[in-house]
């Protein structure tokens, strides 16, 4: 893949970054993208880099500097889960108790903690995966989950519909702000609320988000 090194991920990079209050934090997607424009964004600080494919990711962590912290932002099958064990920092994505399960089988392997967040489901499109609000109640209070020694569940997160109604798209932010806020309060462990992506993350943060993930803002439209 020919890539020409440009100032553009620096510069996309400082003007999102002094637009965000310093308790968010940018996760940047690097999915898709080669090693050496995520090399540009770690030279421009970065440190946090979403990838939604578990080998394209292995590949880069492999290729990479070591003190990158990788994320996993994509739809995970529970069979995947093995390759990314024992690096991933944060798991995006969980959707299943049966999946959770199997993070922390893998994670005790290597003796690690992984940290994941519940998917919930906000948008009112059918494509989005995604747990409705009781059913991450039933998660958390699960004696499966207390049970679970290599896995911690850090926070929620959404992804709202694909839509230019930014009034839709402002109130499944806030009924997903307004949900995380009630279970926190039991659950002491949840400091997490990922919303927001390239086109909407400034209305997520309005409504709480405390981490965001953005791509084509920051790497240009997407291959």
């Amino acid at each position: 893949m020919n890539y020409k090194t440009t100032p553009m991920i620096q510069e996309n990079l400082s003007k999102i970054k002094s637009t965000i209050p310093e308790h968010v934090t940018l996760v940047a997607v690097s999915k898709t993208k080669p090693n050496e424009a995520i090399l540009e964004a770690y030279e421009a600080g970065q440190r946090i880099f979403g990838e939604n494919k578990i080998q394209e990711m292995v590949d880069k962590f492999d290729a990479l500097p070591k003190d990158i912290e990788w994320h996993m932002i994509g739809h995970l099958q529970s069979n995947k889960v093995k390759y990314m064990a024992h690096f991933v920092s944060l798991i995006h994505g969980v959707d299943k108790l049966k999946t959770l399960k199997e993070i922390n089988k893998q994670a005790k392997k290597h003796n690690r903690v992984i940290h994941c967040l519940l998917q919930a489901k906000i948008a009112k499109e059918d494509s989005k995966f995604g747990l409705s609000f009781e059913a991450i109640k039933d998660i958390l209070h699960s004696e499966e989950y207390k049970g679970m020694e290599h896995v911690k569940i850090i926070g929620l997160m959404g992804m709202a519909t694909f839509t230019d109604d930014q009034n839709q798209i402002e109130q499944e932010f806030a009924s997903l702000q307004e949900f995380y806020n009630e279970v926190k309060t039991d659950f002491q462990d949840l400091r997490v609320l990922s919303m927001g992506m390239s086109g909407d993350y400034e209305l997520a943060i309005n409504q709480g988000s405390t981490m965001i993930r953005v791509g084509s803002s920051i790497f240009g439209a997407r291959n």
